[in-house]
């Protein structure tokens, strides 16, 4: 099974840019289709109101429930004081499976990290090539598992890729995704030095074609059972827990 750990889905309210305003998944649904893609994980583009907008995300997986899997946006700052509550509704109510974090908002926080914590959730936390809290969330956070998108820089930062690829390496609960790396011989390191099951396959769409993203992974030219890790059998992995957690800390949401 093949699962793109990392794509857009539904409107962005803010419109400085195609990151804000509109992640279409039409195109994107077909392309993955095309590309033998079978599960999605999706998340808001950024918007205002991140509870809103996972309500959005929530009926865009109800529509696809079979290819689509849910994690739920947060803003460190403008939802402090009720980030248990919005993830808590996002798990028990829609099933999401994972959260996700972008610096742009704001840096990851204990409260975030509490709740991934809470909810047996993997954090999917954009540090936009500023690794170093990384080293922080792990190690204050050992049971949570974290997943560096883009390993570590969507801009193209060959330092942070270095210093992501080194945090796979030393720290278990460390994971990168394989989204919009163009450097092709980092994700080659990255595959050396932290191993074939702490990377995962992303494509950062509906924006980027998921069929090139997919194409890299297969580039890689590694041992099946080590490209399947990377391609779903990892997601799969770290998602595995969250029914239970969710169901043990029902209460938490009315």
């Amino acid at each position: 099974m093949i699962i793109d750990c990392h794509c857009h889905a539904g409107k962005g309210d803010l419109l400085t840019g195609p990151w804000d305003t509109d992640a279409p998944m039409g195109t994107y649904l077909r392309r993955a289709k095309a590309a033998g893609i079978n599960k999605t994980v999706i998340f808001s583009p950024f918007h205002s109101n991140y509870q809103q907008a996972n309500a959005n995300t929530a009926k865009i997986v109800a529509r696809e429930p079979d290819r689509l899997i849910g994690f739920a946006f947060v803003h460190a700052q403008r939802d402090k004081g009720r980030i248990e509550q919005i993830i808590g509704e996002a798990v028990t109510r829609w099933k999401f499976c994972g959260i996700k974090v972008h610096r742009i908002d704001a840096p990851a926080t204990r409260e975030i990290c509490d709740a991934a914590r809470t909810f047996g959730i993997p954090l999917l936390y954009d540090p936009v090539g500023q690794t170093d809290l990384i080293e922080l969330l792990a190690s204050q956070y050992p049971d949570v598992n974290f997943i560096i998108p883009h390993l570590g820089s969507f801009a193209d930062d060959w330092r942070a890729h270095l210093r992501v690829i080194d945090q796979i390496d030393r720290y278990p609960n460390v994971y990168a995704d394989t989204s919009g790396v163009r450097r092709f011989d980092y994700l080659v390191q990255a595959v050396k030095r932290g191993g074939a099951h702490k990377v995962l396959f992303g494509t950062d769409g509906p924006w980027l074609h998921p069929g090139v993203e997919l194409h890299k992974v297969r580039l890689l030219g590694l041992p099946p059972q080590q490209e399947a890790l990377i391609l779903g059998k990892n997601l799969l992995r770290l998602i595995q827990g969250v029914k239970t957690a969710s169901k043990s800390r029902s209460s938490l949401v009315h």
